[in-house]
């Protein structure tokens, strides 16, 4: 696996989001059927308080190039408290995204236990520098819908991509960052456990997207047959 080929490739997906309580990374998941509007996905934590308080969200691209102010009516944020995520849904072409999206891994498909993986963020220690990391899967929590990384989580990187990538299925997004769990057996803060919650939350975001483009072609059909309809 070549990480320096798998990060170009997911950079441009990435984002450093800003809250007035807080900051974290995010990640393109989503369009609709026109391409109007996107979906970042990031960690609930990350958001949770702008969400709340109806306050200002900032979202900059990958490499600082761009930055967008959302309000609360220039969003909605679709949420799963019980898996720490969260869902940005805004108007597309405030920021450049490519024009595609990097697969969600299915739900049925986990990572087995040592599965390498990558993920992106941008570290309170080095606010403005998109960073990499890496570990292995050592757990899977089918009851919490997470997976436990041999790896460090930094204070920021919540909300940032975990990235698999192989020959057979590409580069995909297998989870979001969320948690780092540290050793404190002996008092000391030891190495620990990173925390990222798998994409079944942004898996039903796509499908609710899904169902309201559903709604809206069928609603076109209507009205150009009763246009149809009249002209006769």
């Amino acid at each position: 696996m070549n990480w320096d080929e798998v990060v170009q490739r997911v950079a441009p997906y990435v984002v450093k989001i800003e809250t007035p309580s807080c900051s974290g990374t995010g990640f393109l998941c989503a369009y609709n059927e026109d391409h109007s509007w996107c979906g970042i996905a990031t960690a609930l934590h990350v958001v949770s308080d702008a969400d709340s308080w109806q306050q200002p969200i900032k979202i900059h691209s990958h490499d600082f190039s761009k930055t967008v102010f959302l309000s609360a009516t220039m969003r909605a944020i679709l949420t799963n408290p019980a898996t720490d995520s969260a869902v940005i849904l805004f108007e597309s072409g405030i920021l450049e995204f490519p024009g595609d999206l990097i697969q969600l891994r299915q739900i049925e498909s986990r990572l087995n236990i040592g599965a390498e993986v990558g993920w992106l963020g941008y570290p309170a220690i080095e606010p403005y520098s998109l960073c990499f990391f890496s570990g292995n899967v050592s757990a899977r929590r089918d009851d919490l819908k997470s997976y436990l990384i041999d790896g460090v989580a930094i204070n920021g990187v919540s909300g940032g991509p975990v990235i698999n990538s192989t020959v057979a299925d590409g580069v995909q997004f297998v989870g979001v960052m969320t948690a780092y769990r540290a050793n404190r057996a002996t008092g000391e803060a030891l190495p620990g456990l990173s925390i990222a919650q798998d994409v079944s939350h942004f898996h039903g975001v796509i499908q609710h997207v899904r169902s309201i483009d559903e709604a809206n072609r069928k609603k076109r059909e209507l009205e150009e047959a009763q246009k149809t309809t009249e002209q006769r």
